[in-house]
C-alpha cells in the first residue's frame, strides 16, 4: 500500500494512513487530562459510536487495558514517564492505525521501569493484534520483544541481516522470554553479526 510516492502523485493525509507513531518524549496534551487524550486519538479512527456513554466505555476500557484507568482525569505533568508512555500508546491504538512505529520508546524510562513497560506493552501489542516496527539500540529489548530482528549497515540504511525469534514458551511474554535458554543463544547471535563489520550499526 503506497502512502507517498511524488512521481505517481500520490500523498495520502495522515488520517488515512492507519499508522500509529509513539514519539520519543510521548507528545501529550499537557492541558488535557489522560481520557481527553486518548479520546483525540479517536478522531481519525472513524469509529462511530451511538451514545456519548458507550464512548466513554469504550475509552474506560482502552485505559485499563493500559493499566491507565485509575488516571483518567489525571494530567501529564503528574504522572510518571511509564505512565505517559501507555497513555501515549493508548491514544495510538485509539486511533485504529495498521502499524505502529515506536522509535527507542523506552530510553527516557530507568531500567525497572523500562523493563515492566516494556513487557505490558509487547503483550498489549499481541492481544490487540496489532503490527508494530520498534527501532532500539537495546539487544535484549529486540529479543525479548520482537518476532523478527532486523540488523541495518549505517546510512543509507539497508538490511544486512533478518534474525527469526521463536521462543518454545507455553506463555510468551517479554519478561518471560529474559530467563529463557533461547534468549542468550539469539543475543550472542545478533551481538557477532554486529560486531562482525563495522559498517553495521
Amino acid at each position: 500500500r503506497v502512502l507517498f510516492d511524488s512521481a505517481q502523485k500520490i500523498n495520502l493525509p495522515p488520517q488515512k494512513r492507519k499508522v500509529g507513531y509513539l514519539f520519543q518524549n510521548y507528545a501529550l496534551f499537557p492541558n488535557m487530562t489522560v481520557k481527553e487524550n486518548v479520546e483525540e486519538g479517536l478522531s481519525g479512527s472513524g469509529e462511530n459510536f451511538a451514545s456519548k456513554k458507550e464512548k466513554d466505555i469504550f475509552i474506560q476500557k482502552l485505559l485499563d487495558q493500559f493499566h491507565v484507568g485509575e488516571l483518567a482525569d489525571s494530567y501529564p505533568t503528574k504522572m510518571s514517564g511509564g505512565q505517559q508512555q501507555r497513555t501515549a500508546l493508548a491514544r495510538i491504538v485509539a486511533s485504529s492505525p495498521d502499524i505502529l512505529l515506536l522509535d527507542e520508546p523506552f530510553s527516557a524510562l530507568d531500567y525497572q521501569t523500562r523493563l515492566n513497560v516494556g513487557d505490558d506493552i509487547g503483550q498489549i501489542i499481541r492481544q490487540t493484534g496489532k503490527t508494530a516496527l520498534l527501532v532500539t539500540h537495546d539487544l535484549s529489548e529486540a529479543v525479548s520483544l520482537a518476532d523478527r530482528v532486523f540488523i541495518l549497515t549505517q546510512r543509507p540504511a539497508t538490511i544486512a541481516q533478518t534474525v527469526p525469534i521463536i521462543f518454545d514458551l507455553e506463555e510468551d511474554t517479554p519478561m518471560k522470554r529474559r530467563n529463557a535458554p533461547e534468549f542468550k543463544t539469539y543475543f550472542n547471535l545478533i551481538w557477532k553479526e554486529l560486531n562482525q563489520d563495522e559498517t553495521h550499526i
